[in-house]
C-alpha cells in the first residue's frame, strides 16, 4: 500500500508536487506553532485569545513566500542532500524571527520564547518530512535495483557511489578495497571489505555486478584484479579511464564493459621523448592509410609532437573526413597545418606530386589491405595495393628526397600462409632493397602483431556475439595471437623509426601470445555468464550460458603467428623494440620478381602468382586452395 502511494506521489507532475509541498508546509507551520504555544503555556487554553492566532495568520503566507524565494520548492526531494539542511534551517530561522518581530510590534501576546521553540519543532518537522520521503524513495527503489559491489573505496569510488544513488539501475551494498586499514569502516554509509570477502558478499546480497572504480590504476594492477574476479559469476564493469574523466569526455557514472587492454594489456614504458620528436617536431609528416586503426592513432600521436604540417593520405573519403575532423578539434597549436589528401598509393604521379609540393620530411606508410580472408578472395587487388602501392610510394619518396620512410609491417609477413602476409613480406623486401641504394631516404620497417580494438579484431566481434546471447565463434581451439594496444604500438613505431640508420626491420615486443578460446571464455565470464564449449554432443542452451563453437580456420589463416624470420634479434636502446637480422633481395633480383608478378596480375593468372610468391624469398607456403572469387567464378564457365 505504501509502495503504491509513493509510486503515485513521485509520479505526479512537478507543479502538483510543489502544490502538495506548500500545503504540507502550511500544516507543519501551524502544528509547530500550536505545539510551541502548548509547551510554553502548559496547555491549550491560549486558543481563547484571538490575538495569538493573528501572528500565525501573518507568519504562514510570509514564510511560504520566503521558502519559495530561497528554493524550498525548486529542490527535488529524492535528490536533496546536506546542503538542503542549511536552506531549510535558514528559512525556519527567518520565519521564527518574523514571528517574534510581528508579535512584539503588534502586541499580540506571544511569549518571546515561543518563536525559538517553534523554530526547533518546525526544523525537525519540515526537514524531517523531506528526508523521510527521500529515504522511503531510495528504500523502494533499492528493491528494484541490482545489488552491486564497488571495487575501490578511494575518491573515484565515493564519486561513483554518489552517482549510483542518483540513478535507477544499481544499489551499492559494499566497497571492496585492497587497503587493509579501510576494512571494517563505512564510506558513504556502506561498509568496506577485503577481496577475500567477495564470495560471501555475493552470496549474502545476491550481487549481480562488481564495478571497478580504479581509473588511474596501472594496467598490471587492473589485470590482476580482473583475473581475481573472473571465477565469480557476476558482471564486471568499470568507470572510464582518468584521461576521459579529466577531459570531460566521460562521466564517473558512465559504466563500461571491461576494455580489451584490461584483459590483455600491460603497463606502458615511458617513451623516450627524444625519439618521439626526432622525425616529427617542426617537420612535415605524411601518414598513408591515415584513416585506419594504426594510421589514425599515428596521426594523434604525431600531432602531439608538434609537426609543422601533417598530411593525411587516405583512399576512403569517409575515413579521411572522420580523422581530419577529429584532429582539427584535437590540435593545440594553430600553426600546425592538417592537409587531408584523397588518393591511392598506387597512383605514382599523384603521390610524387604530394610529396614534392608539401616538402614531406617523414612518411609513415600504414596503407594496406590487411584482412586475411578478404585478400585471399581478392588476390590481385591485394598485391597491387600492398606490393605495388608500396613500391610506388617508396620510389616517390626517393624522387622527392624524403628524409625518413617507415613501413608498418605485420607478424603475418613471417613465414606466411596467406597472400596478405606474403604481400607484406615483399613490401619489406622493397624497402630493404632500396635502403641499400645510395639515396637520401632512410628506410626502416616495424613489424608487430594484432592490435586491440582494430577493425576486424576478434574482441569487438566476440562482444557483439555475447550481447546477442551467443554463440561465440572461434576458428580453432589452439589458435593464438599476439596482442598490443593501438596507442602503445603507434608510440613504439614512432620511436623505432627514429632509431633507423637504414634497412632495419624492427620487431616490437608483443609479450606472450594469447589463446583465442581463453580470451573468449574470459570475456563471457566477465559478463556474469558461463562459457560452454559445444562439442559433438547436442547442446541445450540454458539461462546464463554462452556457447563457444569452433568454425574451422578461415581461408589463409595461420594457427600460430611469429615475429621473427631469423634468430637472435639485436636489442636496441628501447627494451620493447628489437632489430631483426634477416635476409633480403638485391634490387636487381627484386625488380625481376616484381616484373613477373606484375605480368601475372595483368593476366589474372592466379596459379602463376602463387608460384612466383613461393619462389621469392618470402617463405610463403599456402595452406588452402586458391580462393580468389573472380578466378573461381571464371572456372565455373
Amino acid at each position: 500500500m505504501i509502495n503504491k502511494f509513493l509510486t503515485f506521489l513521485f509520479g505526479l507532475n512537478r507543479w502538483t508536487k510543489r502544490t502538495i509541498q506548500v500545503a504540507v508546509d502550511i500544516v507543519l507551520i501551524t502544528f509547530s506553532y500550536l505545539l510551541a504555544m502548548m509547551l510554553r503555556l502548559d496547555g491549550i487554553w491560549f486558543a481563547a485569545y484571538p490575538a495569538r492566532w493573528t501572528v500565525l495568520l501573518l507568519v504562514i503566507p510570509l514564510s511560504i513566500l520566503l521558502f519559495a524565494r530561497i528554493g524550498f520548492y525548486r529542490a527535488v526531494i529524492r535528490y536533496i542532500g546536506g546542503q538542503a539542511l542549511l536552506t531549510i534551517g535558514t528559512g525556519i530561522l527567518v520565519s521564527a524571527a518574523m514571528m517574534l518581530v510581528l508579535s512584539q510590534l503588534l502586541g499580540l501576546q506571544v511569549p518571546r520564547s515561543v518563536p525559538a521553540i517553534y523554530a526547533f519543532i518546525a526544523f525537525i518537522l519540515i526537514g524531517g518530512v523531506r528526508f523521510l520521503l527521500r529515504a522511503l524513495y531510495f528504500q523502494q527503489r533499492a528493491k528494484l535495483n541490482d545489488n552491486v559491489l564497488i571495487y575501490g573505496a578511494g575518491e573515484s569510488g565515493r564519486q561513483l557511489l554518489n552517482a549510483l544513488k542518483q540513478g535507477a539501475e544499481y544499489q551499492p551494498v559494499a566497497f571492496i578495497d585492497d587497503a587493509k586499514e579501510l576494512h571494517g569502516i563505512e564510506v558513504g554509509g556502506i561498509p568496506v571489505s577485503g577481496p577475500n570477502q567477495i564470495g560471501d558478499l555475493i552470496q549474502k546480497y545476491g550481487v549481480k555486478a562488481i564495478l571497478l572504480a580504479l581509473p588511474s590504476a596501472p594496467v598490471s594492477a587492473r589485470k590482476a584484479i580482473i583475473s581475481r574476479l573472473e571465477p565469480f559469476q557476476v558482471q564486471v564493469r568499470t568507470i572510464p579511464g582518468m584521461r576521459d574523466l579529466v577531459s570531460g569526455k566521460a562521466d564517473i557514472g558512465d559504466l563500461q564493459t571491461v576494455k580489451p587492454e584490461d584483459l590483455l594489456g600491460r603497463d606502458p614504458i615511458p617513451p623516450n621523448q627524444q625519439l618521439l620528436s626526432a622525425n616529427i617536431t617542426g617537420k612535415t609528416v605524411l601518414v598513408s592509410g591515415a584513416g585506419g586503426s594504426i594510421g589514425s592513432e599515428l596521426c594523434r600521436q604525431i600531432l602531439a609532437q608538434q609537426p609543422t604540417r601533417l598530411v593525411l593520405l587516405e583512399v576512403s573519403e569517409y575515413a579521411l573526413y572522420r580523422i581530419q575532423d577529429e584532429l582539427e578539434a584535437y590540435k593545440k597549436a594553430e600553426q600546425i597545418e592538417i592537409a587531408p589528401v584523397l588518393g591511392s598509393v598506387q597512383n605514382h604521379n599523384r603521390i610524387e606530386t604530394i610529396l614534392k609540393r608539401f616538402k614531406v620530411d617523414t612518411i609513415y606508410h600504414a596503407a594496406a589491405y590487411k584482412h586475411v580472408p578478404l585478400v585471399e578472395q581478392n588476390v590481385v587487388e591485394g598485391i597491387r595495393n600492398n606490393i605495388f602501392g608500396t613500391e610506388t610510394i617508396v620510389k616517390a619518396a626517393i624522387a622527392a628526397q624524403v628524409s625518413s620512410f617507415i613501413l608498418i609491417s605485420t607478424d603475418k609477413a613471417v613465414r606466411p600462409t596467406n597472400i596478405m602476409g606474403a604481400t607484406k613480406r615483399i613490401a619489406e623486401l622493397i624497402c630493404q632493397a632500396h635502403a641499400n641504394q645510395s639515396n637520401k631516404t632512410r628506410f626502416s620497417m616495424v613489424r608487430f602483431g594484432n592490435v586491440l580494438g582494430s577493425s576486424g579484431s576478434v574482441i569487438p566481434r566476440f562482444q557483439r556475439q555475447i550481447d546477442k546471447g551467443g554463440p561465440v565463434t572461434v576458428t580453432h581451439p589452439e589458435i593464438n595471437r599476439y596482442f598490443m594496444t593501438i596507442p602503445e604500438a603507434a608510440q613504439l613505431v614512432i620511436q623505432a623509426g627514429a632509431m633507423a640508420k637504414g634497412g632495419e626491420v624492427f620487431v616490437l615486443d608483443m609479450g606472450e601470445p594469447v589463446k583465442i578460446v581463453d580470451l573468449a571464455q574470459r570475456m563471457i565470464r566477465l559478463q556474469g555468464l558461463k562459457p560452454i564449449i559445444a562439442e559433438d554432443v547436442q547442446y541445450t542452451h540454458k539461462q546464463g550460458e554462452i556457447e563457444i563453437t569452433f568454425t574451422g580456420l578461415r581461408i589463409g589463416e595461420k594457427l600460430y603467428e611469429e615475429l621473427l624470420i631469423g634468430e637472435n634479434p639485436t636489442p636496441t636502446s628501447h627494451e620493447r623494440i628489437m632489430c631483426a637480422q634477416e635476409r633480403f633481395l638485391p634490387l636487381e633480383d627484386l625488380n625481376l620478381l616484381l616484373k613477373a608478378l606484375f605480368d601475372a596480375c595483368a593476366a589474372y593468372d592466379l596459379p602463376k602468382i602463387r608460384d612466383i610468391l613461393q619462389d621469392a624469398q618470402t617463405d610463403y607456403q599456402p595452406n588452402d586452395a586458391i580462393g580468389d572469387v573472380i578466378w573461381l567464378q571464371s572456372k565455373k564457365g
